[in-house]
């Protein structure tokens, strides 16, 4: 039984902030938000602000991985917008082909060079913060070379309901956010696979002593992160209808955003996807309702900026 004094014990409520601070924190912008704008609970707009959040979601997912072994990805933007060039060459009115073969396609850019991110960072040992900066750059440059500087246009409806169809009522990208989700969940909850991950991101020297392959589980995580920005930048040609040679260009801070303030430490080892989820929904929320609020998307940067700062402040105040 749990006494008034337990109750309003500093040290039990600073215990429930650490595992429930982020749903509290979301609760309240949203009760905020409410007053501030009338339009904000209506269920058509809430529809939207989940569509907007499953491709940050997606991709923050992935991110995941990468950060709770200690690294970064920076190159997930840059990836996003390749992987969704060739993705829709191969589902134009032009070029038909099956939307299989062009979600292969793009997925096959994901893993490709998340692939060539891992092999880098594990097996030369070189900064995750040089090597997929460098990556940024070479796919951003590869974007431009393969669309000419052009859109790609005149997608077919198939590719296309990638981004605005639905199912059973239920928007196609929220149904793949929660497929993508679930699988991640599961794999670092309930397989050897998700407790190495913990295990390189807490200790390096510590998990080769235990047997785990750090080179591998490291080259691993980079792959899943490409593979998730491929897939988010397959979902988000699909809504803009068209490959843009400039898309997903700072997608990466909001990825990353979500995963900190989710309280992932960029330290690595501790963290969790359901964070994570809640991280995307409440910078998905603040995007929203500051343009409800008809704040310029000048100050709203300015405004993601600070949610950034403060969250690898408090990353770093918890880790003291």
């Amino acid at each position: 039984m749990f006494g008034f004094h337990t109750i309003w014990n500093f040290g039990w409520i600073k215990r429930q902030m650490k595992v429930y601070g982020i749903v509290v924190a979301f609760l309240v912008l949203c009760v905020f938000l409410s007053f501030a704008n009338e339009f904000f609970l209506t269920w058509g707009n809430w529809t939207n602000i989940i569509r907007q959040t499953a491709i940050n979601g997606i991709l923050a997912t992935g991110v995941t991985f990468v950060i709770l072994t200690s690294g970064i990805d920076l190159s997930v933007g840059a990836v996003m917008a390749l992987a969704g060039a060739v993705g829709a060459s191969f589902a134009t009115a032009a070029n038909p082909h099956s939307i299989v073969l062009a979600i292969a396609a793009g997925g096959a850019v994901g893993i490709v060079l998340g692939g060539l991110n891992g092999l880098a960072v594990a097996r030369l040992s070189l900064p995750p913060f040089v090597v997929t900066l460098g990556m940024l750059s070479v796919a951003r440059g590869v974007t431009y070379i393969f669309t000419d500087g052009r859109p790609i246009p005149d997608l077919t409806d198939g590719f296309l309901f990638l981004g605005s169809g639905s199912i059973l009522g239920v928007p196609v990208p929220i149904l793949m956010l929660v497929l993508v989700f679930g699988t991640c969940w599961f794999v670092l909850r309930h397989t050897v696979f998700g407790r190495h991950i913990y295990a390189v991101g807490g200790s390096e020297k510590s998990a080769i002593t235990s047997g785990v392959k750090v080179k591998r589980v490291v080259t691993l995580a980079y792959v899943i992160s490409g593979f998730m920005a491929a897939l988010a930048g397959l979902v988000l040609t699909a809504r803009t209808t068209a490959a843009l040679p400039q898309a997903g260009i700072a997608y990466e801070l909001d990825a990353i955003a979500a995963v900190v303030i989710g309280g992932t430490s960029l330290s690595g080892g501790r963290g969790s996807l359901v964070g994570t989820l809640f991280g995307s929904l409440i910078i998905g929320t603040i995007n929203n309702g500051l343009d409800l609020m008809g704040v310029s998307s000048y100050y709203q940067q300015v405004v993601k900026g600070m949610i950034i700062v403060g969250a690898v402040m408090l990353d770093a105040s918890r880790r003291r």
